[in-house]
C-alpha cells in the first residue's frame, strides 16, 4: 500500500474529493486511515486527513506526502465513515465534517513534540534513540524528520513507551509539573545517606522518604510530605542522588472540587417499568430509539444513571448529551459523583486545553462515559453501548454551521453502528419525537408523576393588560410583588424569567414611530445600558444613543422592550431589601462565573434569581418555591412555525424549577395573549393536549413532522442578483420535485439584510421525494464552483431557525 487517499484542508467545491499522495518509503506500515498528514497543495503545506490506502493510482505523477501529524489515527474507522455520512445528510464538505469531530487544539497551528510515556525509561527504548531522550527531553518532531528515526519512534509509541504530544501555538501546551525520583539504585542510597553530615537532617529525611517509596514523586508533595524546602531538593538533585525532571498532568477542571459519591437509588414503580426496555435492549444489544417522557422532577436522571451503570459492568461506554445551559455544576456533580474519574466532561466552559486533555482521555480509553454538550456525540469511543439525549426538544442540538447536523441524528446514525439503544429524555418532546413514538417508530416510556409524588406547582396566568387598564405600569403585576415580598418575608427564594438579554429592545420615537436600525442590517439594534450603546446582534455593528429623533427631531426617545438590566433595576427600586443574582451573557462571560453565582444562590446568598434561557434548565435547589415569567409572549411573535411550541417548552420547564423538594412551588406567568393555547396549556402543564392542538396547526400549514423541510438561503451585495439568482434555483427546484411537495419563494428573508448582504430564500416542504437531496447538491455545486460572483448559496436540510 504506497498511495494514501487524503482529504485537504481547503474548503472549496473543486478540492471537496480525495487527492492521491504516494507515500515514500519511510512512512509505509506508519500511515494509516484516521491520521493527519502534512502535504503539499499548490505552492503550500496544509493538512489532510488520510482516508483510505491503496497499491495504485490512475494518476501517473503524484506528489509526495510530507510527514504524518500523528502517531495513531485521531479517527477511528467508525467516525471516518460517520463523516461520509454526515457529507451526504448535511450537504457540506467532507473536511468539515471531519473538523467538527475533533477538538479544537487540533485545528490550530502547531508544533509536535515526542516524549517519553508516563512510566517509560530511556532503558526501554533501543539504543539509536537514548540519545535523543537522556534527561527527559522532549523532542522536536522537525529533528526527528531530519534524524530519521520516525518509524522507530513508532514502533516504541505502539508498544506504549513513547507519545506524541502537540505544542499548540497559542491555543494549548500539555500542562507539566515538577517531579523527583531517585537516580541511583536503593542500596547505593542506603550508603549515601550514612556519608550525609549529621547536620544536613533534612536532606538525611529526604532521602529516607525515598529509601521507604522508591519511586517518582511530585515536587510539591514531597516538599510537603517531609516539610522540607525545594533548596534541600535542589541540593540532592545536585549531588546527582536524585533526579528533577516534568511529567505531563491532565488539566482538571474540577481539581478544586471533590466529588461525593452517590450510591444508585431505589427505583420508584414507575422508573422500574420505564427502564425495563432500556435494559432490556441492552441486554440483547439490540438498536432501539426510546423517548423517555416525564414530568419535571419525575426521576429521569437517576434512570439514565443507572442504565450507564450496566453498560459500564458490560464493559462498553456510554455517551451523555445535555443543552449547553443545562451543562450545570449540578448535572456534572451527579455524573462524577456516581462514576469518578471514569468521567469526561466537554463543554464550552472549559479551556482549550481542558477540552483537549478531556478528549484525550477519551481516545486513550481511560474514561467510559462522556458527558457534553452537541459536539460530544463524536467522542472517540469504539464500544459505545448507549446514547442519552437529555431534554431533546432543545433546538441547541442542532448546529447552525457547515456541517448543519442535528445531533439526535448522529446519535442514532452511531447507535445503528454500535447496535445500542438511544435514549431521548424530555419534559416536552419535540412533535417530531412525539410524532414518532406515536407511531411506534420510537419505543415511549413515561414518567407521569414527580418523585416525592410532589404535585406540580400551581399555575396563575396573569393578564398584563388588565393590570395596564388598572394603572399598573410596572413591569410586575401587583400579585408578583405581593408575592416576591412574601417570600423574602418567609426566606425563601424566587426566579425570575426573561425571555432575552440587553437592558432594553429596541429605540422608538413616540412622535413619529421611527425605530433605530442598524445601517448593515435590517434589523432593530439593541440597547445596551452598562456602556450606553446600542448593539446589532448580528454584525456587530455599535452605535450611540440619540439625544433627538433623526426623523422628526423630536425629543420623545424611548426604550421600548425589557431586559434583565432593567428588571434588576426595578427590583432595586419597588424591593430594596432583595438580594439579586442576575444570570444572562453579561455577568456570566467570564470562566467559572455561572457557577459562582449558582454557587452563591444555593448557599442562600441572594433572594431572587433573575435570568435568561440559562436559568430555565437543570436548576434543584430546595428553597425555590416561586417563580415568576416576566414575559411570556416575547417568544411567540417570532416568523417561525416552532414558536408556540418553544413556548409550551420553555414555561414548562420553567415552572418546573419550583416546589421540587418538601415546600409546594408556585408559578406566576405574565403575558399580554393569555387566550394563547401554549400559553394556557402550560399553565395546566398539559402537554398531551397541547400536542393535538398543535399537530393539528402543522398538518393544516404543511409543516413538520407531517413534512420535511428544507431552507435555501442565497444572499449576495446587489439585490438584482439575489433575485434572479433564488429564482432560477427556485423553478429549477419545482422542475424537480413531485407535485406533492409545496416549492415557497423566492421570497425575502425575515431579516432580508445582514452586513450589506440582501438575503433571499425558498422554502421545500415535502414528504417523499427520494431525489431531493440529489437535487439540493446539484444546486450547491452549481454555484459553489462559482465563487468570484460572491454569491453565496447555503442549504439547511431540517432547518431550525427559519430567520
Amino acid at each position: 500500500m504506497q498511495i494514501a487517499s487524503v482529504i485537504v484542508d481547503v474548503p472549496t467545491k473543486q478540492t471537496d474529493r480525495a487527492f492521491d499522495y504516494f507515500i515514500p518509503e519511510q512512512w509505509r506500515g506508519v500511515i494509516q486511515p484516521g491520521m493527519r498528514v502534512i502535504i503539499p497543495f499548490g505552492p503550500r503545506n496544509i493538512q489532510g486527513f488520510v482516508i483510505g490506502l491503496k497499491a495504485e493510482s490512475e494518476f501517473k505523477k503524484l506528489r509526495e506526502i510530507i510527514a504524518p501529524m500523528d502517531l495513531e489515527p485521531v479517527l477511528n474507522k467508525e467516525l471516518l465513515e460517520l463523516g461520509n455520512w454526515l457529507t451526504e445528510s448535511t450537504l457540506c464538505f467532507k473536511i468539515f465534517a471531519f473538523q467538527v469531530m475533533l477538538p479544537a487544539a487540533l485545528k490550530a497551528k502547531y508544533e509536535k513534540k515526542v516524549k517519553l510515556a508516563i512510566g517509560a525509561a530511556v532503558a526501554d527504548l533501543p539504543k539509536p534513540l537514548h540519545a535523543f531522550f537522556e534527561n527527559d527531553v522532549l523532542l522536536d518532531w522537525e529533528d526527528a524528520l531530519k534524524s530519521g528515526i520516525v518509524p522507530l519512534l513508532q514502533k516504541e509509541a505502539a508498544k506504549g513507551h513513547l507519545e506524541v504530544i502537540y505544542m499548540v501555538k497559542e491555543r494549548v501546551k500539555k500542562k507539566q509539573q515538577k517531579y523527583i525520583r531517585p537516580a541511583v539504585s536503593l542500596d547505593e542510597l542506603i550508603e549515601e545517606i550514612d556519608r550525609i553530615p549529621a547536620k544536613a537532617e533534612k536532606q538525611r529525611q529526604v532521602l529516607r522518604y525515598f529509601i521507604e517509596n522508591f519511586n517518582e514523586v511530585e515536587l510539591k508533595k514531597l516538599v510537603t510530605d517531609v516539610n522540607t524546602s525545594v533548596s534541600t531538593v535542589k541540593a540532592l538533585v545536585e549531588k546527582k542522588l536524585l533526579k528533577e525532571f516534568e511529567m505531563e498532568v491532565y488539566r482538571n477542571p474540577f481539581e478544586h472540587r471533590t466529588f461525593k459519591r452517590t450510591k444508585p437509588l431505589p427505583l420508584t414503580e414507575a422508573q422500574q417499568t420505564a427502564i425495563g426496555p432500556i435494559l432490556n435492549a441492552l441486554e440483547q444489544n439490540q438498536h432501539e430509539v426510546f423517548l423517555l417522557y416525564g414530568v419535571t422532577g419525575s426521576g429521569k436522571t437517576e434512570i439514565y444513571l443507572q442504565s450507564i451503570q450496566e453498560v459500564i459492568e458490560k464493559g462498553k461506554e456510554a455517551i451523555v448529551l445535555v443543552p449547553e445551559i443545562a451543562l450545570t455544576p449540578q448535572m456534572v456533580n451527579r455524573f462524577k459523583g456516581r462514576f469518578g474519574d471514569l468521567v469526561a466532561v466537554l463543554h464550552s466552559g472549559l479551556s482549550a486545553g481542558e477540552k483537549y486533555d478531556e478528549w484525550r482521555k477519551i481516545q486513550r480509553k481511560e474514561v467510559k462515559v462522556a458527558v457534553g454538550a452537541r459536539s460530544a456525540i463524536f467522542a472517540p469511543f469504539e464500544n459505545l453501548g448507549i446514547m442519552i439525549i437529555d431534554e431533546e426538544h432543545e433546538t441547541s442540538y442542532k448546529q447552525e454551521e457547515m456541517p448543519r447536523y442535528h445531533a439526535r441524528d448522529v446519535a442514532i446514525e452511531r447507535a445503528i453502528n454500535h447496535n445500542c439503544p438511544v435514549v431521548l429524555g424530555s419534559a416536552t418532546p419535540s412533535l417530531e419525537s412525539f410524532a414518532r413514538a406515536q407511531k411506534k417508530v420510537y419505543h415511549l416510556l413515561t414518567l407521569p408523576n414527580r418523585m416525592n409524588k410532589q404535585s406540580l406547582p400551581s399555575v396563575e396566568i396573569i393578564d398584563m393588560r388588565e393590570e395596564l387598564r388598572e394603572g399598573n405600569r410596572s413591569m410586575f403585576s401587583r400579585k408578583l410583588f405581593e408575592m416576591l415580598k412574601d417570600r423574602i418575608e418567609k426566606r425563601q427564594q424566587s426566579v425570575l424569567f426573561l425571555n432575552k438579554r440587553g437592558h432594553s429592545s429596541f429605540v422608538m420615537c413616540r412622535d413619529c414611530g421611527y425605530v433605530v436600525n442598524c445601517p448593515n442590517c435590517d434589523i432593530s439594534l439593541t440597547y445596551h445600558r452598562v456602556n450606553e450603546q446600542m448593539k446589532c446582534h448580528y454584525c456587530g455593528y455599535e452605535s450611540y444613543v440619540p439625544k433627538h429623533c433623526p426623523e422628526c427631531n423630536s425629543e420623545y426617545i424611548r426604550y421600548f422592550g425589557t431586559g434583565t438590566q432593567k428588571v434588576e433595576e426595578e427590583l432595586g427600586k419597588i424591593l430594596p431589601e432583595a438580594r439579586v443574582i442576575r444570570m444572562d451573557v453579561d455577568t456570566t462571560g467570564r470562566k467559572g462565573s455561572h457557577e459562582r453565582l449558582l454557587t452563591d444562590f444555593k448557599d442562600g446568598k441572594a433572594d431572587i434569581l433573575l435570568g435568561t434561557q440559562m436559568i430555565a434548565k437543570g436548576l434543584d435547589f430546595p428553597n425555590i418555591t416561586l417563580v415568576g415569567v416576566l414575559s411570556a409572549d416575547t417568544m411567540l411573535h417570532l416568523p417561525d412555525f416552532r414558536a408556540s411550541e418553544k413556548t409550551f417548552q420553555l414555561l414548562t420547564q420553567v415552572s418546573g424549577r419550583a416546589g421540587r423538594h418538601q415546600l409546594p412551588g408556585e408559578v406566576i406567568i405574565q403575558t399580554y395573549t393569555p387566550e394563547h393555547y401554549s400559553i394556557e396549556l402550560a399553565g395546566r402543564h398539559d402537554y398531551d393536549l397541547f400536542y393535538q392542538r398543535e399537530m393539528m396547526i402543522r398538518k393544516t400549514h404543511h409543516y413538520p413532522p407531517f413534512y420535511y423541510l428544507s431552507l435555501i438561503t442565497v444572499s449576495h451585495e446587489q439585490l438584482f442578483t439575489v433575485v434572479s439568482a433564488t429564482e432560477k434555483i427556485v423553478s429549477y427546484v419545482r422542475s424537480h420535485v413531485s407535485n406533492e411537495a409545496v416549492v415557497l419563494g423566492p421570497a425575502a428573508s425575515p431579516i432580508p439584510r445582514i452586513n450589506n448582504r440582501y438575503r433571499y430564500q425558498c422554502l421545500i416542504k415535502y414528504k417523499r421525494e427520494p431525489n431531493i437531496i440529489k437535487t439540493l447538491k446539484t444546486i450547491l455545486d452549481q454555484y459553489q464552483k462559482d465563487t468570484k460572483s460572491g454569491l453565496q448559496v447555503s442549504i439547511d436540510v431540517n432547518p431550525y431557525i427559519l430567520m
